[in-house]
């Protein structure tokens, strides 16, 4: 049996600086540009590598944490620098913070012992954006005539 590896989204403009990206699934979000920083509440492309980057660890960590016990507090903090150098825009020094905290018990106990090897493997194996971010995998852009 073969899995379609193919993932994919299409942006589309719908105002200036404002996008909206659609998954083959028919799911949506918005962004726009930073120059609407502090004017709008949309995230900025960077914005949404960083969220992708914690959502990617943070369901890794979810799925081998929670089945042992449900946590009470679960957060994931992805911070970095935007910087312009010779190499271009880019991020620097990303970093990913988990807060976590489980009820008392013994299953809560088991999760609170795995939830190191959980993120460590995750990050080291699991998490196709941060593995792709770190990795450095090239990227191709094309034009397409209309």
């Amino acid at each position: 049996m073969s899995e379609n590896s193919e993932r994919s989204v299409v942006v589309e403009r719908t105002s200036t600086g404002h996008f909206v990206a659609t998954n083959a699934r028919g799911g949506s979000i918005s962004f726009g540009t930073a120059s609407d920083a502090g004017r709008d509440t949309e995230f900025t492309p960077v914005e949404l590598l960083l969220a992708a980057i914690g959502g990617c660890t943070a369901a890794d960590v979810d799925i081998s944490t929670s089945r042992h016990a449900e946590p009470i507090g679960f957060s994931v903090a992805v911070t970095g620098d935007k910087i312009s150098d010779e190499l271009g825009n880019r991020m620097t020094n990303l970093m990913v913070t988990f807060t976590v905290a489980f009820p008392d018990g013994e299953g809560a106990d088991r999760a609170r012992a795995i939830l190191p090897r959980a993120v460590k493997t995750s990050h080291d194996r699991l998490c196709t954006v941060s593995r792709t971010v770190e990795i450095g995998t090239p990227v191709t852009a094309t034009i397409k005539n209309a």
